[in-house]
């Protein structure tokens, strides 16, 4: 039996703006059963990754729904403690330890539908099956 595709999914539930990938879980799961989603904090021991890693979360400033794959479409955000160690920070270290060999972000808007997102969601995912 082959082994099913994982997804990563970002999000805080407590921020509005940063929750949508996890009202999508439930939705995600039942829409695409050959597919595991986790759910992920960028904050917690992550385990064994994948060499191409593919995740699902909101990203401030862009106005639809975009496939990034890779980080350097993105901008650090400030770092002064351990408190500002996000996301991107996590995946940019992972990288530069080699334990990453590509990363894809299926990216959402902050106000985006959840009908809209978890469309555009099940199309972007529809091609992967590297993992």
């Amino acid at each position: 039996m082959d082994k099913k595709t994982t997804i990563y999914i970002f999000g805080n539930p407590d921020l509005q703006l940063d929750s949508l990938p996890l009202h999508l879980l439930p939705d995600l799961c039942a829409a695409r059963p050959d597919i595991e989603f986790v759910e992920k904090d960028p904050n917690e021991e992550w385990g064994d990754l994948p060499a191409d890693l593919t995740v699902i979360d909101t990203v401030v400033g862009i106005s639809e729904p975009r496939v990034f794959d890779g980080l350097d479409d993105f901008l650090a955000a400030p770092r002064l403690s351990m408190h500002d160690f996000d996301a991107y920070t996590n995946l940019r270290l992972l990288q530069k330890l080699g334990h990453l060999k590509s990363v894809r972000v299926l990216g959402l808007p902050t106000e985006m539908d959840e009908n809209a997102a978890l469309e555009f969601i099940t199309r972007a995912v529809s091609p992967v099956t590297h993992q």
